[in-house]
């Protein structure tokens, strides 16, 4: 599969447009995504969730019935402050 950068631009507009809307998103990322990719995705989200709220990856892993490497992946990317995670964090969540 050959991925080209207008290709994501291109997604992150057509998400944009659907988000007005919760049941055009909805069906929107059902039609994407396979059923195990939607889960992987809310369950990776919830992983970022509970590192905000301070839980230690082991107790999270354990919670969500993933692997540590799933965790630490979250982990590393929430040190980024300026990164998507830390800014939706700290604009829609607080600890």
């Amino acid at each position: 599969m050959k991925y080209v950068h207008e290709y994501g631009v291109e997604l992150e507009e057509l998400i944009k447009k659907a988000s007005k809307s919760q049941a055009l998103l909805h069906e929107f990322l059902f039609d994407l995504l396979s059923p195990a990719e939607y889960k992987d995705l809310a369950v990776r989200w919830q992983i970022v969730k509970q590192l905000q709220k301070g839980l230690s990856q082991r107790d999270i892993a354990k919670n969500l019935k993933v692997s540590i490497s799933t965790v630490t992946r979250g982990s590393r990317e929430m040190l980024n402050k300026k990164g998507g995670f830390s800014q939706l964090l700290n604009k829609h969540y607080s600890k």
